[in-house]
């Protein structure tokens, strides 16, 4: 493997065997002058694959231990979210823990003003998140407030949707507040988030915010089906169309047939 560019002393950019540029991390592979030929392939502890160049400065900055830890972190999110997240994460995360560190030792313990809605919308994420704070104990020596799972979920939610903006995130779940306030006033029912309904409803939601954020939409192919749900239920019909109007209304954001077809769908089962 052939070292082409140093990071620190303990990472560096490396060439693959078919000549792809990925970091590395283990110790002293950054120390010989650069380029050479890595021959003792057992000093690399972790390889990383289409990391943003932008994020080589933060690498050799972060204690080794806490990219480790993060690397591991990731690798068991992925897993159990059952999806690719973001190459950069191990970095990015990596990085908000080093600041967290820092934070602790001045004896700043902050806590998230959308906590109870991370917890409440992406269920999954946070109970990663308080697997990740016995990880980071069990590589890095470092022990992390409870509330700090919250913000490892936000940086998993950001990297499922390859996003690099945690606002969007927070602004996401704000709307999807919203919209359950909407739909518990307007039908005067309180909603089981504990039921296989609503995590659909809320994976619903949220892949419709992204889209309509994003200006794409739906094809309409179901407008008969539409009127026909309209006639059947006509308060899951002013639910959704309660729902369009915030979302146009509040963001900008106008429904087609198909979607709000959809949203009368998803409502109708957390009402049963």
């Amino acid at each position: 493997m052939k070292i082409i560019r140093k990071i620190n002393t303990s990472a560096a950019i490396a060439l693959d065997s078919n000549g792809e540029e990925i970091v590395v991390i283990g110790k002293g592979i950054g120390f010989p002058p650069v380029p050479y030929e890595l021959t003792d392939l057992s000093k690399i502890e972790r390889t990383f694959y289409d990391v943003n160049s932008r994020y080589f400065g933060v690498i050799g900055t972060l204690p080794q231990p806490i990219i480790i830890a993060s690397a591991e972190i990731v690798e068991m999110a992925e897993m159990e979210l059952g999806s690719n997240l973001n190459p950069s994460l191990p970095f990015t995360l990596a990085d908000h823990l080093n600041f967290a560190v820092e934070r602790l030792r001045k004896g700043m313990n902050l806590t998230n003003a959308i906590a109870y809605d991370i917890r409440h919308f992406y269920p999954n994420e946070v109970k990663i998140g308080d697997k990740a704070l016995i990880i980071l104990k069990e590589r890095a020596n470092i022990t992390l407030p409870e509330n700090e799972a919250i913000n490892i979920a936000l940086h998993l939610i950001n990297a499922e949707s390859n996003v690099d903006d945690i606002n969007a995130v927070m602004k996401t779940t704000k709307i999807l507040d919203e919209i359950e306030g909407i739909v518990k006033k307007c039908l005067n029912i309180q909603i089981d988030n504990q039921t296989y309904e609503y995590s659909r409803f809320i994976a619903h939601l949220r892949y419709l915010i992204q889209r309509l954020s994003t200006d794409k939409h739906a094809e309409v192919k179901n407008r008969m089906m539409l009127a026909t749900l309209a006639k059947e239920y006509p308060e899951i019909q002013r639910c959704a169309n309660e729902v369009a109007s915030y979302l146009e209304g509040t963001w900008g954001w106008k429904c087609n047939d198909d979607e709000i077809l959809y949203l009368m769908l998803h409502i109708n089962r957390i009402k049963q």
